[in-house]
């Protein structure tokens, strides 16, 4: 089967690579001496696709696959390699091109594709009380308020700090006075 991407037939493809990579969380349960492993799915498929383009239409397939990069839509894809993994789409990442010389009308090309999922919608919010919002900003204003009766609070200590410092050597000296007259 000849690699496809979207419209485009790609030619004279030399090298498909696959690159997949499973998401796992490690835990380390206390009191247990090995780890547990959660599988959090896996990261989108990445290809990386080499090719020749060669000929009259080269150039003109060369800036067919510019264009669609470009654009950054998702495409569909076709070949061996991805039949089993269900892959419906791809994004290109990456393309370069090598204008090969001493050969006219021949082109090396490079894409990295990577697979496009396409995004979960929302979950309808409609039903959630709006006045979550009203009620949260309340609560801050309210602590915000309280913050600022704080400060008032500690800055009305400092007329206590001059009578208050020497308290503690006052009451040393007056426990030893005590200490003598008996």
């Amino acid at each position: 089967m000849q690699p496809m991407l979207d419209d485009i037939e790609l030619p004279q493809v030399q090298m498909i690579d696959t690159h997949e990579k499973r998401i796992l969380a490690e835990h380390k349960p206390p009191g247990m001496a090995g780890s547990l492993l959660q599988n959090l799915g896996r990261q989108p498929t990445c290809l990386v696709l080499s090719g020749v383009a060669t000929g009259t239409d080269a150039a003109g397939l060369i800036e067919k696959l510019n264009d669609k990069f470009q654009n950054g839509q998702p495409l569909p894809f076709t070949a061996d390699i991805v039949a089993d993994a269900e892959i419906e789409q791809m994004v290109i990442d990456d393309l370069q091109v090598q204008d090969l010389a001493g050969k006219p009308q021949r082109y090396a090309y490079f894409l990295t594709l990577r697979e496009y999922i396409e995004p979960v919608e929302p979950e309808d919010a409609s039903f959630l009380d709006t006045d979550i919002l009203g009620d949260a900003q309340n609560l801050m204003s309210d602590l915000v308020e309280g913050l600022d009766i704080g400060l008032d609070f500690a800055t009305g200590l400092e007329r206590f700090i001059d009578p208050l410092s020497g308290l503690l050597e006052r009451l040393q000296k007056f426990r030893e006075d005590v200490d003598r007259t008996r």
